[in-house]
């Protein structure tokens, strides 16, 4: 599994964080990325910078997806 987050869509919230903070962070310019380990991907953010999801965390993520209020997590199956 893998994830994106759309920062045009992204409301800021941290719900994303809460519920999955291994997958998500939240930068100083108030908007959620996702990350993998310590890489944060943020440059560019978006489509371009998938996360490969933990199997153990797969539950989580979809969680956080669906719990978005932007609903600007995107989940794609490998």
């Amino acid at each position: 599994m893998k994830v994106w987050i759309d920062q045009d869509l992204c409301t800021g919230d941290g719900l994303c964080e809460e519920i999955a903070p291994a997958v998500f962070t939240l930068l100083d310019d108030g908007l959620a990325y996702v990350k993998e380990g310590d890489t944060v991907m943020d440059s560019p953010g978006g489509a371009s910078q998938m996360a490969s999801v933990p199997q153990a965390l797969e539950d989580a993520v979809v969680e956080a997806s669906e719990e978005c209020p932007g609903e600007c997590i995107f989940v794609e199956n490998d």
